[in-house]
This record gives structure tokens, sequence and C-alpha cells, in this order.
């Protein structure tokens, strides 16, 4: 059974920083693609970051470029999404997503990725 898992949502202000993680259970997460999308309300999802498998490049939303790192923990079967410099506009549900086979092109569209995960909240507000 294939299971991804998000936490470290939350309501910060801006200019403030999170730290979101996705644990992925049911298979090994270094060998998928890896994605972190976000909804905020009346817009569609969109994506934010990817890690290619084994861990190799990552791609980034250019709203993001420079504020975000994703990152996977092999031991811990863990991907995460550290968010630095957050900005209102930032406010969105966060979702971790996998395709079990070799990344795609355009990496960060959604309809390539098969598994998701709950959604964790993002809030960044004054």
């Amino acid at each position: 059974q294939v299971q991804l898992v998000e936490s470290g949502g939350g309501s910060v202000q801006p200019g403030g920083s999170l730290r979101l993680s996705c644990a992925v259970f049911g298979y090994t997460a270094i060998s998928n693609c890896m994605g972190w999308f976000r909804q905020a309300p009346g817009k569609e999802r969109e994506g934010v970051a990817v890690i290619y498998n084994g861990g190799g490049p990552t791609v980034y939303a250019d709203s993001v470029k420079g504020r975000f790192t994703i990152s996977l923990d092999n031991a811990k079967n863990t991907v995460y999404l550290q968010m630095n410099s957050l900005k209102p506009e930032d406010t969105a549900m966060y979702y971790c997503a996998a395709r079990s086979s070799l990344c795609a092109y355009p990496p960060l569209a959604r309809s390539w990725y098969t598994n998701w995960g709950q959604g964790t909240q993002v809030t960044v507000s004054s």
C-alpha cells in the first residue's frame, strides 16, 4: 500500500521559514520521481519543486527559486521542502506527490504523478 504523509505546515509571518516533510510508505522514495505541489483557494494545483529519481537533479517553479529547497533523506524515506523568505502568496495547501517511474517532461506537470498525500496547510500572514 503506497502512502504519502505530509507534515510541517502551519502559520508564519512574511519572511519566515517552514520545513515540510513527506514520509513515504510502501516503496522507496529515492527510486521514484518525487514532487511538491500547492493549491491556493480558487486556483489550479501547481508544481513547486521536483527531485529526480535517485536523489538527482532538482527543478523549481520560477516563483520559488532561490527560496525553496527540495531534498530527500534515503535513510528516513522522507522528502522535505525547506521554505525560506515566505511570502503571503505562498499561502496554500501543499501536497507531496510521487511518480513510480522516471521523471517525465515537464517535471512540474501534475498529470505525471500517480500518488498523492492528503496535504498540509501553509499560511503566510502578518
